[in-house]
């Protein structure tokens, strides 16, 4: 029995059109290309015989259980988000699917997509809207400064740009 872990806190409920539809593949991929591979190899594996000795049989159907899991998952998250698909009014504050370009204390600039928690990717520049520093983005404004404290120090940020993608509007 594994150890005993406190159910994670729900993340929000908004995606970008672009996650959403990498989801919809996910879970297109999972079912029509990936199950019926290991599905195929499972029944393989059972045709050899003894399934208590069978690695390729017990692996398999183990997997199985994870395509089924994650497309549970996929399936059910995808009915309760919302797909934020149109820019705000207001482009000169920091919403949802904002492009931000920040200016660090030491003079170095990086730029962050605000993004839904399902689709975060730091290293392409997409940072949750439930993290610090998109926190103290929403709903300021070009020129306006936060902190946000990380590795036990603060962090300044300036907002040098702020801009939205058209091709995600409706």
């Amino acid at each position: 029995m594994g150890r005993w872990r406190p159910p994670r806190p729900r993340g929000s409920r908004y995606i970008t059109p672009e996650g959403a539809s990498r989801m919809r593949a996910e879970v297109k991929h999972l079912w029509e290309v990936e199950r019926p591979r290991v599905t195929q190899a499972v029944s393989d594996a059972a045709k050899l015989g003894d399934r208590s000795e069978n690695a390729d049989y017990i692996y398999g159907k183990k997997r199985l259980r994870e395509i089924d899991s994650r497309v549970r998952f996929l399936t059910k998250r995808l009915e309760e988000i919302t797909v934020v698909d149109r820019i705000p009014d207001d482009r000169d504050k920091v919403f949802f699917g904002a492009w931000v370009t920040l200016e660090v204390d030491d003079g170095k600039t990086v730029k962050y997509r605000i993004v839904g928690p399902d689709e975060f990717n730091v290293k392409e520049g997409l940072i949750s809207m439930d993290s610090p520093v998109a926190r103290a983005l929403l709903g300021k404004s070009l020129d306006d400064e936060i902190e946000v404290q990380q590795n036990e120090e603060w962090v300044t940020y300036y907002i040098l740009e702020i801009e939205y993608p058209e091709n995600d509007a409706v």
